[in-house]
């Protein structure tokens, strides 16, 4: 999920476009639709609203650049973007609206695991493709070995990441011990801690659970602090992980600590105060210190002149998930739901900010990731993992 830096604005800032119900004469499911309307289904407030603020960005920096150079076969993009409050049967209300009343061809987000989940029977009703940018629980577009027709991501999956991770333990770290730290209550927590202790080849010396919306983690960190371990895995969202990074600092924790995207938001930071983040590691979606492709360094340029800060990973995968459906509109000459489906299934060699990308057959994206480290709170190390 997911990652950084992230501006509050009003919800209302991100209204783009008319929120009403269509004109019968401007169906945008039609062929002869004057706009190609794209609905926004994100995390605008809430537990989680660093994610869903920052994915919008990304939507609307890439929507002003291809309405700027002439839209998608002379058409210009509506953007309609609406706020799931970080609630998953919100984020399910969110779908139905924008596929029925507003009658979008295609959606972006939301930006958690949950929530994506929780679109999908709307989604499937209403045969209208979906890209999460940063949903990465296998069970999104794969459910009892069944591939979900209307969902896609931009983003690798969590037992991509936890794979990932095990391995940076193993070599990279020469972590022969480990603790788990994992949040219960999250299918995006639990498929990353099963992931990585399938993977990992040490010792899991030690597991504790907490719940997304804890505040008090020293009763867990008193029980692992004398134990012999050298690194902890903390497969959660920024919320906690930050929370956990300071108190376990405090406590004169030192080893390192690990964690997958929900990691990736400057709310970490300052959640945990910058000279405590140190030793820690995270996969991303997207560095600037290590560039996937030459994309990367124009849409710095442009981001940064848009919003006066650099980029984060939710920012890049947002901002390539329009792109995926304009690539899938032009592959399949037609901006409705079926051809924008039938062409994200297909997309191929396709080049964004985060890497090159090509669908497989279950709708996720064959991409590297990056292993990113903090030292005194800043991005001091990336490296590049390939699939």
């Amino acid at each position: 999920m997911k990652k950084r830096t992230v501006v509050a604005l009003a919800a209302g800032l991100f209204l783009f476009g008319a929120c009403g119900s269509p004109k019968a004469s401007d169906n945008t499911s039609g062929e002869d639709a004057k706009t190609i309307k794209i609905g926004g289904n994100f995390e605008l407030s809430g537990a989680v609203a660093a994610y869903g603020e920052a994915e919008n960005e990304g939507v609307k920096l890439a929507v002003e650049e291809i309405n700027k150079d002439g839209g998608i076969d002379g058409k210009k993009i509506e953007y309609i973007a609406k706020d799931n409050k970080s609630d998953n049967n919100e984020a399910a209300s969110v779908a139905a609206n924008l596929t029925t009343k507003d009658g979008v061809v295609a959606v972006i987000g939301p930006a958690t695991s949950g929530a994506a989940k929780a679109t999908l029977p709307n989604l499937t009703k209403a045969k209208v493709p979906a890209v999460t940018p940063s949903g990465t629980d296998d069970a999104i577009t794969v459910q009892k070995d069944k591939v979900q027709d209307y969902i896609y991501r931009a983003c690798f999956q969590d037992s991509f990441q936890g794979i990932v991770l095990a391995k940076y333990a193993d070599d990279n770290l020469k972590a022969d011990k480990a603790v788990i730290l994992g949040d219960n209550s999250s299918d995006y927590a639990n498929g990353l801690k099963k992931a990585f202790k399938d993977t990992y080849k040490g010792e899991i010396v030690a597991e504790e659970n907490f719940t997304a919306g804890d505040k008090d983690f020293q009763a867990m960190l008193t029980k692992i602090k004398d134990k012999d371990f050298n690194v902890i895995y903390i497969p959660g969202y920024y919320t906690e992980a930050g929370l956990i990074i300071k108190q376990a600092r405090e406590m004169g924790i030192e080893q390192p600590i690990i964690g997958a995207d929900g990691f990736g938001d400057e709310k970490l930071i300052e959640t945990a105060g910058a000279s405590n983040v140190k030793n820690v590691y995270y996969t991303g979606h997207f560095s600037t210190k290590a560039p996937a492709t030459d994309k990367v360094e124009p849409f710095v340029k442009a981001f940064e002149d848009k919003y006066g800060k650099q980029p984060s990973s939710f920012n890049a995968l947002a901002y390539d998930s329009v792109y995926m459906i304009k690539q899938a509109i032009e592959d399949e000459g037609k901006a409705t739901p079926e051809a924008i489906d039938k062409g994200l299934a297909g997309l191929k060699d396709f080049v964004g900010v985060t890497g090159k990308i090509t669908m497989d057959k279950d709708h996720n994206p064959v991409k590297s990731a990056v292993v990113l480290g903090l030292t005194d709170g800043k991005e001091s190390s990336a490296e590049t993992v390939n699939p």
